[in-house]
């Protein structure tokens, strides 16, 4: 009797090129999706001569076009810092009057192109980058105007709980002539009354 080669089965394996390029791509995705929101939007235009040493420091958020993440925040601040790499730290803090305890985030900012344009990008988790574009800046820097990736993100920022007179209005006007709906713009309690510090 003639024995038989054992028959060999061939194993169906996937290629794995397609994998390797779907992750590619996805990857890809993700960079130009963290990355393509972080210019400032058509018309605005951030100061120049920037010192963000001069710009470190706390300030108080008088104002903002309000948002998830900062919902029912009073008493908000953020303070800037600059880290040893050149980036710059970021922490916004904030009271939950509802849940009655303070709400800190830390983030990392970036210059998006020359430091001395205030054009930045932060993230406060991965690789999501967000817009942040002082577009009013006051020459002592006591106070500023600050846009994000697009007109519905605005902050105002000040070195005091309070504007100085007459400033509110003429941050309010620049905001409308760069197409803000100012309608939208809450004004932040700030201090009074303070809530413990300690909590």
């Amino acid at each position: 009797m003639v024995r038989q080669p054992p028959i060999r089965y061939r194993t169906h394996r996937r290629p794995i090129w397609p994998l390797a390029i779907g992750a590619a791509a996805l990857g890809a995705l993700l960079t130009v999706t963290a990355c393509s929101s972080v210019r400032a939007p058509a018309g605005v235009q951030p100061v120049g001569r920037f010192n963000v040493d001069r710009y470190a420091g706390h300030w108080y958020e008088v104002a903002r076009i309000d948002h998830r993440f900062e919902k029912g925040l009073v008493n908000t601040s953020a303070h800037y810092s600059r880290n040893e790499d050149g980036s710059v730290k970021v922490v916004n803090r904030g009271y939950d009057p509802e849940r009655g305890r303070w709400r800190e985030a830390e983030g990392r900012a970036r210059f998006v192109e020359d430091p001395g344009t205030a054009s930045l990008k932060v993230s406060f988790f991965g690789p999501f980058y967000g817009g942040y574009h002082v577009v009013a800046l006051d020459e002592d820097y006591r106070w500023s105007l600050v846009i994000g990736s697009d007109l519905d993100y605005l902050w105002i920022l000040s070195r005091t709980p309070t504007l100085p007179e007459g400033v509110r209005e003429q941050l309010l006007d620049k905001a409308r002539a760069l197409g803000v709906d100012t309608d939208k713009v809450l004004w932040v309690p700030q201090g009074q009354p303070a809530p413990d510090l300690r909590s």
